[in-house]
């Protein structure tokens, strides 16, 4: 998906990459992120989202995350929104601040003292339970933390295992109920996805969702509620930016694009954002119909992955679809033209969209490439922990 905008905005990741796992540095499976890169796309998008009176809070789920790059984006985004708790413990170990905990995941009732502690700026709740838990919680630490109201995504607009939220034909009865609550403030709303790309032209543009959290603030408003935020999270980028602003957000919340990997960026390689990882694993062998096998690991089911380059050749291979439901031990090729030798061993360079932290992969970190000195700074799993 993104090879294509990766060889032409950043052939020097690739070539570091291509090295590194010829000289054994990394294993395959492995995600090689250029942190200098990163840092930058942070702080183009910072500089946008302050000419636009916008506040970001980023994200790191897709990026494994990963400490070291959490310290480079949070040079420029201090502020970050955690998926779920195992992300929020990883972000504030690495020094980051808390801007939005609960979402999309809401806090565990026995997580909740510990994450209060850290006095995050908002906590987003999905019903009246989870509201009074962290009032709960909140007046047992002597303070009143910031709520914001999830708003239930319109039908067909929110993808499965993401459901919940309150309903905006409750949000009146959810609101008066939550107003009685002595340790929390309506502060704002959020869903998601606000905001996607168009699958054709990767242009961004609203969703339902979007519309749905607009009227949400503007019924808590007439409730009394002043200076309400409205986090309009999904596709957040350079693109996306004056969006937001045009449709009344005051948060957003940039992921993909700190790696330059959103679906607009695949469409246009011209975009503010550089390309800033690559997937590099290896033939494991090779089938009768000379099909090769890579190692797998680290595909993702909504990748849309085009094809992977041999870098010792030179080939550039299709990767052909597997189901979703299968372990991804391999990842097959399309057998190359009679004459083109492919060896166990050689290396595979792919670039495609990923959530780092749902797969097995290896996360390699590369520090200097930007001034042409490139060194390897840290290996690390996943989760972000250190190898």
């Amino acid at each position: 998906m993104f090879l294509d905008s990766l060889l032409t905005r950043n052939p020097e990741l690739a070539d570091a990459a291509a090295g590194l796992h010829r000289r054994g540095a990394v294993p395959p499976d492995t995600y090689v992120m250029d942190l200098d890169a990163i840092e930058s796309n942070a702080a183009l998008l910072a500089a946008e989202a302050d000419r636009l009176g916008l506040t970001l809070w980023f994200v790191v789920k897709h990026l494994g995350r990963n400490p070291e790059l959490i310290r480079a984006i949070a040079r420029h985004i201090p502020k970050y929104a955690a998926i779920d708790a195992s992300e929020a413990r990883t972000l504030h170990a690495a020094g980051a601040r808390a801007g939005n905990l609960g979402h999309l995941v809401q806090i565990p009732r026995r997580s909740l003292p510990g994450m209060l502690a850290w006095r995050p700026e908002t906590v987003t709740v999905f019903d009246v339970d989870n509201a009074r838990a962290v009032s709960d919680t909140a007046r047992a630490q002597d303070f009143v933390q910031d709520v914001l109201v999830r708003v239930e995504g319109a039908e067909g607009a929110v993808y499965p295992g993401q459901e919940g939220g309150v309903p905006l034909g409750a949000l009146d009865g959810f609101a008066a109920a939550v107003e009685k609550l002595p340790g929390v403030r309506i502060a704002g709303v959020t869903a998601f996805p606000c905001v996607l790309c168009d699958p054709v032209t990767g242009t961004p543009h609203p969703t339902a969702n979007f519309e749905l959290a607009v009227k949400a603030r503007e019924l808590l408003a007439s409730r009394g509620h002043a200076g309400l935020k409205l986090s309009a999270p999904g596709a957040t980028s350079m693109a996306c930016l004056p969006l937001l602003a045009s449709h009344g957000a005051t948060h957003g919340e940039p992921g993909h694009a700190l790696t330059g990997t959103t679906p607009l960026h695949a469409r246009d390689a011209g975009r503010p954002e550089k390309p800033a990882y690559v997937y590099v694993t290896e033939v494991a062998h090779t089938l009768a119909d000379g099909r090769p096998a890579v190692f797998g690991g680290g595909f993702y089911p909504r990748a849309h992955i085009g094809s992977a380059l041999l870098p010792r050749t030179g080939l550039r291979l299709a990767v052909q679809d597997a189901p979703a439901e299968n372990i991804d031990y391999y990842r097959l090729l399309d057998a190359p033209a009679p004459g083109h030798a492919v060896t166990a061993g050689d290396t595979a360079l792919l670039a495609f969209r990923t959530q780092i932290f749902v797969t097995r992969s290896t996360v390699a970190v590369v520090a200097g490439l930007s001034s042409g000195s490139p060194r390897l700074t840290g290996l690390y799993d996943a989760q972000g922990r250190a190898l």
